[in-house]
């Protein structure tokens, strides 16, 4: 007797990945809420951190320089933190960023310093563009790929990116209307307002905490496979592999054999000294991963890349979206709430569209040809007069425009890095790939603080757009052939 074919709703569940991430693990479900509370704090955030600092007398240039330094320290956070992560535990590194949430939420609500700011920004992992920043998620990522079948990665990375999305559209809508009825009431100043989201921020580091403590130790590094196997000349000369080979070696196919044991007997043992416990520079050094070198040719051209697309993220941040609307475009804060949560809502739906184009066209082409609309939009953002409601309401549209891409290739390019690297040093060349992303992003958002201050915002959002669709042409052109 024939099988009857699936119903619509069984085939729309597999095709939008809702399958896969209902039938994952209770540790995948955990990290995904982990991420949408953090995001939620970020969302929450940045809609008013260029305007909480602009309220206590800072330039645009001290604001532009505070995000910039924010970034580099987080940088510096970053690089330790993911470095370690595999050896002291991952449970404990997220522990720490929730933690650090609390820290920074708390400083934030009763100190008014610039440099007691900066410190609490960069130790406590304020996101001045409401994204991803710190190392958190490598670390995550890193551990969805290691606890999801390799022909699920796609469905769960769009379904994590989701959850990112829905944090930061919930975070900025509740931000926006509080921060606006808090400015109506006669007893409330416009910093008062903005500190009292701040406490909110902290309360969501102790909700991200108690999530992290429900975690299981399947999170954890698995033990490293050492390999007989030489990495080809080839890969250590930087060269490309052709199409008909991939990216690395699957160790989840058994491609990276674990090394065999040289035979021994007791009796050869005896006699002999026990060797040195090592030094301390020996356990320092044995915390810090090692990446191989056929890791290595291909992170180099990722990274050059990757940086040119995060240095104009950086300078269309979201943090200065925000106050190029309030200041150009005088929007109050429920409109500007409301505004991002359609456009974050719109990239949470087009993230999901990825799937079924991704499985059709392949990753590299569904991350390239979806983010190329986006970058258009963005350089054309600044471009509409302000002095009109007309040009406002088409500024907004460009905005929801670009929202309708500019996410979509977020899941191809994650199942992309972790197929391209092996099992173990996952978490440490993400870290690598987030440090110099982060890095990139620092510069591109110090960069628009010169341009606002001289009202250049056709410069700033020009040259990001610019940059964006630079990026996804030399992506397309160095990786095209690769299968």
């Amino acid at each position: 007797m024939d099988s009857q074919p699936p119903s619509w709703a069984a085939r729309l569940a597999i095709e939008s990945g809702f399958h896969a991430i209902a039938a994952s693990s209770r540790d995948v479900k955990l990290l995904c809420l982990q991420r949408f509370v953090r995001l939620y704090a970020y969302g929450a955030s940045f809609l008013i951190l260029a305007q909480f600092l602009s309220s206590m007398d800072f330039s645009d240039d001290q604001i532009g320089l505070f995000m910039t330094l924010t970034l580099l320290g987080d940088v510096v956070l970053s690089f330790v933190l993911t470095a370690v992560t595999d050896a002291v535990g991952r449970r404990r590194v997220l522990a720490v960023g929730a933690l650090m949430l609390v820290l920074s939420g708390a400083v934030f609500a009763f100190v008014d310093n610039y440099w007691v700011l900066l410190l609490a920004s960069i130790v406590g992992v304020i996101s001045p563009g409401g994204n991803e920043i710190g190392p958190f998620r490598a670390i995550e990522e890193s551990v969805l790929a290691q606890l999801t079948p390799q022909d699920q990665r796609s469905d769960i990375f769009a379904w994590y990116t989701l959850f990112g999305t829905a944090g930061t559209a919930l975070g900025t809508l509740t931000c926006g209307w509080m921060v606006q009825g808090l400015q109506s009431l006669d007893d409330w100043t416009d910093i008062a307002a903005y500190q009292a989201v701040f406490l909110v921020y902290a309360a969501l580091g102790l909700v991200k905490c108690v999530i992290n403590m429900m975690l299981s130790s399947a999170v954890e590094a698995e033990p490293l496979q050492h390999s007989h196997q030489e990495a080809d000349p080839e890969s250590e000369a930087g060269l490309l592999p052709d199409e008909e080979t991939r990216l690395l070696p699957d160790a989840d196919s058994g491609s990276c054999a674990e090394a065999e044991p040289t035979p021994t007997s007791s009796s050869a043992q005896r006699g002999k000294p026990s060797p040195p416990p090592p030094t301390l520079g020996q356990r320092a050094r044995s915390l810090i991963p090692n990446i191989s070198p056929a890791s290595r040719a291909i992170l180099w051209r990722l990274l050059i890349l990757f940086g040119m697309d995060s240095f104009g993220s950086g300078m269309a941040s979201p943090s200065w979206l925000t106050y190029f609307f309030t200041t150009v475009h005088s929007l109050q804060p429920g409109t500007l709430g409301t505004l991002f949560l359609v456009t974050n809502l719109i990239a949470t739906v087009s993230n999901l569209a990825a799937l079924p184009l991704a499985r059709r066209i392949g990753p590299l082409r569904t991350m390239v040809f979806t983010h190329l609309p986006s970058s258009v939009f963005l350089a054309a953002i600044p471009l509409p007069a302000p002095s009109s409601p007309a040009g406002t309401w088409t500024a907004m549209a460009f905005l929801a425009l670009r929202a309708c891409t500019s996410n979509m290739d977020t899941a191809p390019r994650q199942t992309f890095l972790a197929a391209a690297v092996l099992p173990a040093e996952r978490t440490a060349v993400l870290g690598v790939v987030n440090i110099v992303k982060t890095l990139a992003q620092a510069g591109g958002i110090g960069s628009t603080g010169l341009f606002a201050e001289r009202s250049l915002w056709v410069v700033a959002l020009g040259g990001a757009g610019l940059m964006k669709a630079s990026y996804d042409l030399f992506m397309l052109w160095m990786f095209v052939h690769l299968k």
